[in-house]
């Protein structure tokens, strides 16, 4: 690709042509401040803080828009520049709620942040701040209006990277107002509550619903409190604690959770090696014995909501088998419980998880109570563990690893890779190779299904097979791929693949909506490469070999598929509509 050479404060700088101002700053050493700007989303240039002069030119031109000229030369800082941005600040601050102490955002705050390096400590505008009710509709996401700055990045986040359009803009000018579709609530628009609103807005007007006050509630009553967390919790909470992304803190996130005062720690690792014996047996039936293909994955929760609204089409395509969150939820309160002689109710089942969504998960529908009475009780975000860990006093860094309980808390290296694109499928296919061939796969790493493309397509051989797969993760990407599959039924074609695996959020669950704040694509890779290494460490790494899960199904569920299996770890879909009220 071509390149352009420039200067950015009378400093020399080459950089592909259509290299943004911002961009090529980065590449000086010169950070320009911005607030609607994100990597993952195209420049959106609403909030002008980013000005900067060019050199020559009366004109200001905002960086995060604006590309690069050859031989101009930018000036991202002088006394007009930094007066203009610290006006535009003071006109946000001043439509805006100073309720940092008890904002979802204090301490993680962009707006705050930038206050506190132009040093504002008063505003000299009269309070413009828009009196609205706040929005608590769904059990996920909580949307405050009165925060809401107009930065755009929630709207352009559903719109552009999920292709929900949950969220829009109405109104001119003054009037202008971020709220849900049609001036709805939430919970009456096509959203899936999978949390990239709240993951991407830049201050506290849309965040996860809190319930860490209720989790300790359940800590204090007489109920056994059993606590199962998700595999991208492990390389992505440290961040909270100072540690590097992709940090695996397994064990001290074990070990915290006892020190919180939970009665057991399992591992929703453990639930993933059983939708790996269920979604696997189940895909190899459907390919042998010619079912209806492409399988889905159904492991994410806002996928599946998603497609019960915009595909309900492909609900046969969908595997039956639940999520592992909801699997781990009903063998704690069936088989754990049995063998500790509790009653269901008087476990509370609780799941520590990097998505929102799963706050809706778990009372999705009465196929979530297999045990008799909800088989997750509670769900806490990554984020909202972090808090409790802060506020028990818990010096997280310096822990000593500790591990699972048994029966249910040891996993595979297959298990820890559903929080990673790709891993659902890599995973299953490690099993099915067993199931269709009688032989264990030579090489357990399926790198066919890796990586960060939008799309991966694929062929997996399974001995004489050949199983035609495709892997979209960001909503966005999943539209072209249905409508493939949806044509060539259409058409009476055969299908195009065989396997197909769907999750919501830009690189899987590591950047799900209830991670720590701040996650781009260096951050989803860090903890990738976390979840790979974790699988590569372990010394079981395909989900049929670990001997948790060979146990269960001697004791208790006999074999996948089963119909005690499916009473406990399948579900079933139904149509919805994009809108309710």
């Amino acid at each position: 690709m071509a390149t352009v050479n420039i200067k950015i404060n009378g400093t020399p700088v080459v950089a592909e042509q259509g290299t943004k101002i911002l961009d090529a700053a980065k590449l000086a050493g010169v950070k320009i401040p911005t607030l609607c700007d994100h990597s993952d989303l195209e420049p959106w240039a609403s909030c002008g803080i980013c000005i900067v002069k060019v050199e020559g030119s009366p004109k200001l031109v905002r960086a995060c828009a604006t590309d690069i000229v050859e031989g101009q030369n930018y000036i991202t800082h002088d006394p007009e520049i930094q007066c203009v941005r610290r006006t535009v600040l003071e006109l946000i601050i001043s439509n805006h709620p100073l309720e940092c102490l008890n904002c979802a955002r204090n301490g993680v705050c962009e707006l705050q942040d930038l206050a506190e390096d132009f040093s504002i400590r008063e505003v000299p505008y009269e309070s413009g701040i828009k009196e609205r009710p706040r929005d608590e509709s769904t059990n996920a996401l909580v949307f405050d209006p009165r925060k809401c700055i107009n930065c755009g990045r929630c709207v352009n986040v559903c719109q552009q990277l999920q292709d929900v359009w949950a969220l829009e803009f109405i109104g001119r000018g003054d009037d202008t107002l971020m709220t849900a579709a049609g001036g709805a609530l939430i919970a009456e628009s096509p959203c899936i509550k999978c949390g990239q609103c709240s993951a991407h807005c830049p201050v506290g007007a849309i965040y996860e619903k809190d319930e860490t006050q209720t989790f300790m509630q359940m800590i204090a009553s007489d109920k056994h409190v059993a606590v199962q967390m998700a595999p991208a919790v492990r390389v992505a909470i440290g961040e909270m604690f100072g540690l590097e992304p992709g940090t695996v803190t397994t064990g001290k996130i074990y070990s915290a959770l006892r020190r919180l005062g939970v009665d057991a720690v399992f591992d929703t690792n453990f639930g993933a090696d059983l939708t790996i014996m269920e979604e696997g047996t189940e895909l190899v039936d459907r390919v042998t014995n010619g079912g209806l293909l492409p399988q889905i994955t159904s492991c994410c929760p806002a996928w599946t909501d998603y497609m019960e609204k915009y595909y309900a089409d492909m609900i046969p395509h969908f595997s039956t088998a639940k999520s592992p969150m909801m699997m781990q939820g009903a063998i704690t309160k069936t088989y754990y419980a049995d063998k500790k002689g509790l009653a269901p109710k008087d476990i509370m089942s609780v799941a520590i998880m990097p998505c929102t969504a799963k706050k809706y998960e778990i009372s999705r529908d009465d196929n979530m109570q297999a045990s008799g009475v909800n088989d997750v009780d509670l769900v806490l975000t990554t984020r909202e563990l972090g808090r409790l860990i802060k506020s028990a006093g818990i010096d997280f860094v310096n822990l000593e690893d500790e591990k699972a309980d048994s029966p249910i808390g040891a996993y595979a290296g297959a298990g820890t890779i559903f929080g990673v694109t790709g891993g659902v499928m890599e995973a299953a296919v490690r099993t099915a190779h067993l199931l269709v061939t009688g032989k264990e796969i030579e090489d357990v790493n399926i790198t066919a299904v890796r990586g960060a493309e939008n799309v991966k397509v694929g062929e997996v051989q399974l001995g004489d097979a050949t199983l035609k797969v495709a892997v979209a993760h960001g909503m966005a990407n999943v539209r072209d791929i249905m409508n493939e599959v949806r044509a060539a039924k259409e058409a009476g074609n055969p299908p195009p693949y065989h396997f197909i695996e769907v999750m919501a959020c830009k690189g899987g669950c590591i950047a799900g909506g209830g991670q720590p704040y701040g996650t781009d694509d260096d951050v989803r890779a860090r903890r990738t490469a976390g979840l790979y290494s974790d699988d590569e460490k372990s010394t079981v790494r395909c989900s049929h070999q670990n001997p948790e899960i060979v146990q269960i199904y001697k004791d208790y569920l006999g074999e996948p598929c089963s119909h005690k299996a499916h009473d406990l770890l399948h579900t079933k879909y139904q149509e919805r509509p994009l809108y309710t009220k």
